[in-house]
């Protein structure tokens, strides 16, 4: 069903069940209360003219420390945190993480993208994180609306660092579905 134009009525008209159902009834089926399905965290996005979609937000967070020595992105001992999600064809997404590395050394935590969309991890979707110094952990975010294929994605965080060992810990991705 679908959203339906109301008719201009005037005096005089009779109006019909099946014009009354398609015109008051199914018109109010397509109202964001009527399409709400969830008890919360739920989001009404545009998918076209006169027509919405509900959308679920997405968030996972790995607390553990864990650690990498890997230059290319690659997933730690506990991977992500990650998220699926039915998104159209943009999303908001927040990538947070708490890393540390020895000094002149940087970290990079990044985002990929899989299911409907393939993004992979990247410097060009990350964040880098160069400790005040060693052993003291920094804390970076990066926020991004990635082009997307609408339909079911997989967002995951990938980690790496430029030399030595890196450590992250309170990991955290939210999505946003657009």
């Amino acid at each position: 069903m679908s959203w339906t134009a109301p008719s201009t009525w005037v005096a005089g008209n009779v109006l019909t069940a099946a014009q009354l159902n398609a015109q008051v009834r199914d018109n109010m089926l397509q109202t964001a209360p009527a399409l709400a399905t969830s008890a919360g965290g739920q989001i009404f996005v545009a998918t076209g003219t006169n027509a919405i979609a509900a959308r679920l937000c997405a968030t996972a967070t790995v607390l553990t420390a864990e650690t990498t020595a890997s230059t290319t992105y690659a997933d730690l001992a506990t991977p992500g945190p990650a998220v699926t999600c039915t998104t159209g064809t943009q999303a908001i997404v927040i990538v947070t993480a708490q890393n540390e590395v020895n000094a002149a050394v940087q970290s990079y935590s990044a985002y990929a993208v899989s299911g409907a969309t393939t993004i992979a991890a990247s410097d060009d979707h990350s964040f880098a994180v160069s400790s005040p110094a060693s052993g003291q952990p920094g804390r970076g975010a990066i926020v991004e609306m990635p082009t997307l294929t609408a339909g079911s994605n997989t967002f995951t965080v990938k980690y790496r660092t430029t030399s030595g060992t890196a450590t992250f810990r309170r990991r955290t991705i939210i999505v946003i579905p657009l």
